[in-house]
């Protein structure tokens, strides 16, 4: 038991020590995504370290000193996602219709064929904007079906997996499907006028994730978020993101983009929201995410059921307040450190706020 315990306990403190390095290999980073894993294994170990070792032996102590340490820095990462941490965006006491937009997002996996499981969702929670990632020419033919109750669309399916697809009862203008740092990447741009006949701004983006079969580090994925969040900084207005990032909610690079943009999460103080992978509930993450500027209230925020894909739909509802100036607010301040990491990370992948469309 002892040998066992040694060898688990040395793994675990090298997944924990290996993603503070600044290294943008795909696998370091990878280790950020099973935090919430990495503290169940870390309590499982300091129960066991406590009933089978010695403790009257230094090296016991050792260990367990170890495996403490490394929960504790998990559940610092984790802790802003519970109900423990105050919430970021405040709730909407009373619904105004005219200014509430409901968008639900998706990522239907290419190969996924349950069409009709994701049109009744769509049908179930009436949504004013349906986002969909991974859609390509199949997936397009189904959705069309949803022309007539919503007209207005932007489309660009593909089959390499970064099909990207957009339904909307709200009108679109400026729209655009742009390519930031990838010539097979999509983004899509947009203004959406909403029933107030005010306008706001969305962004959809869904970046390489880091794997060794598409992206062997994150340097891609990274610069595409970051000079979104610089370019919402340099022209700063009512802004929504959203889009399947490939990254975790908890992670150095999206508390990075959260620090540049200044964007808040309607996740914080309210729960994960893992929406990924759907049929492993022992590996799951929040991969689908949705920042916005603080000129928003939270109506709805819901993970809905599986329709077959290997992520789950995000259905987020927000109400447009242009007076709320965001009591709560973005509980993070970027520094010197932050904007020169951000500066290198758009300039290694020649990429600058001038690429992002303005709509």
């Amino acid at each position: 038991m002892y040998p066992a315990l040694v060898l688990l306990s040395i793994v675990l403190l090298v997944a924990t020590t290996l993603p503070c390095l600044r290294s943008e290999r795909w696998w370091i980073r990878a280790l950020e995504f099973p935090r919430i894993q990495f503290a169940v294994l870390a309590v499982v170990l300091l129960l066991a370290e406590l009933a089978f070792l010695d403790l009257s032996r230094p090296g016991s102590w050792l260990l367990l000193l170890s495996v403490a340490a490394s929960l504790t820095w998990h559940l610092w990462w984790i802790a802003p996602y519970t109900a423990l941490h105050q919430t970021e965006v405040d709730s909407v006491s009373a619904v105004d219709e005219t200014r509430r937009i409901r968008l639900l997002s998706a990522n239907v996996l290419g190969t996924n064929r349950q069409s009709e499981k994701f049109l009744e969702l769509v049908r179930e929670n009436a949504p004013d904007l349906v986002l969909t990632l991974e859609s390509n020419a199949w997936w397009q033919t189904r959705l069309d079906s949803l022309e007539k109750e919503y007209p207005f669309t932007l489309k660009c399916p593909l089959e390499n997996l970064y099909g990207m697809h957009v339904y909307s009862k709200l009108a679109l203008e400026a729209s655009s499907i742009e390519y930031l740092l990838s010539n097979d990447i999509p983004s899509m741009h947009a203004n959406v006028k909403l029933r107030s006949g005010e306008r706001i701004r969305v962004r959809f983006l869904h970046p390489a994730p880091p794997s060794p079969n598409e992206a062997t580090d994150t340097r891609k994925r990274d610069a595409e978020l970051l000079v979104v969040a610089r370019d919402y900084r340099k022209t700063p207005s009512p802004t929504i993101v959203a889009g399947d990032l490939n990254d975790v909610a908890w992670s150095a690079s999206t508390r990075l983009f959260r620090k540049i943009s200044g964007l808040l999460d309607p996740r914080i103080g309210r729960g994960v929201f893992s929406t990924f992978h759907a049929g492993h509930w022992f590996l799951r993450w929040p991969l689908d995410h949705l920042f916005h500027s603080k000129e928003f209230r939270l109506c709805r925020l819901q993970r809905l059921e599986n329709f077959g894909s290997d992520h789950f739909a995000l259905l987020s509802e927000l109400q447009y307040d242009p007076s709320h100036s965001g009591e709560s607010g973005n509980s993070l301040d970027s520094d010197i450190a932050d904007e020169k990491e951000a500066q290198r990370k758009t300039d290694q992948e020649k990429v600058d706020t001038t690429d992002v469309p303005e709509p």
